[in-house]
């Protein structure tokens, strides 16, 4: 398939995991990618796909400001001279833990690592996406319900709730705006853990408690792949969604979040 011939994707998030995995898909699609990070790493991604052919640059920037993320969707626009689509990748949770034992800075950097992103670069891409009447897809969680994360469950909260909200605004205007609810995902190691202290045996055990009722809640009972992830996000992106807009998708194996 080349459901991506000719168009511009931005992609968040895209030095591993999903982002990673959703943007060497898009290019075997035909996309044209400007993929984003914080870390330096996302120039290794770029410099791949660049030996294959794929047209990519590679923008570095924190986009829990909304700074990075204005400058990032001017940058890509620049670039490229369009922006068709925007994938918002950025997030995850940071610790695993009771709420009573989350410190007020935590649930502070929670947010803004799981939430702001979204919210930012929505808004720094819209004036592009409305040259191109564009879609948007945001990375949500169906961790909305789970344990050991209040903080996360209501940042992705926010990005549900977002979704919806832009997606009934913009329809007007040509824009469709939908969000995937992964669940547990399976992928390599992070090159950069989001927390970087050593576990306790009583933090480690808090997080293995919402391992396991990631899986038990899951229909499946497993966790997904990468792929299992990226084909839902590449069909919201797509033209075959076209009447698809202010839907949230749960890829967690039958978990509804």
């Amino acid at each position: 398939m080349n459901r991506f011939e000719g168009k511009v994707m931005v992609i968040t998030g895209a030095a591993q995991g999903i982002g990673q995995r959703v943007a060497e898909r898009a290019a075997a699609e035909g996309a044209r990618l400007a993929l984003v990070d914080r870390a330096d790493y996302v120039q290794d991604v770029v410099a791949e796909l660049k030996q294959q052919g794929v047209e990519a640059i590679a923008l570095q920037a924190d986009l829990e400001t909304w700074e990075g993320a204005e400058h990032v969707m001017n940058q890509a626009r620049e670039h490229f001279g369009r922006i068709d689509i925007l994938i918002n990748n950025v997030g995850g949770t940071i610790w695993a833990q009771p709420y009573e034992h989350y410190q007020p800075e935590q649930i502070e950097a929670e947010v803004r690592r799981s939430l702001f992103p979204t919210l930012w670069c929505c808004r720094a891409a819209l004036p592009h996406l409305l040259e191109t009447k564009g879609s948007i897809v945001n990375v949500s969680s169906v961790a909305t319900r789970g344990l050991m994360r209040v903080p996360y469950a209501a940042a992705k909260g926010g990005v549900n709730a977002m979704t919806v909200a832009l997606a009934f605004e913009y329809a007007g205007h040509g824009i469709r705006v939908n969000a995937t609810a992964p669940g547990g995902t399976e992928a390599p190691p992070r090159k950069t853990p989001r927390n970087a202290a050593e576990q306790t045996e009583q933090e480690k055990a808090w997080y293995q408690t919402l391992i396991d009722q990631t899986k038990a809640t899951s229909f499946m009972g497993r966790y997904g792949t990468l792929d299992e992830q990226a084909g839902p996000i590449l069909f919201l992106a797509s033209d075959d969604a076209n009447y698809v807009t202010g839907t949230v998708v749960p890829v967690a194996g039958g978990d509804l979040g």
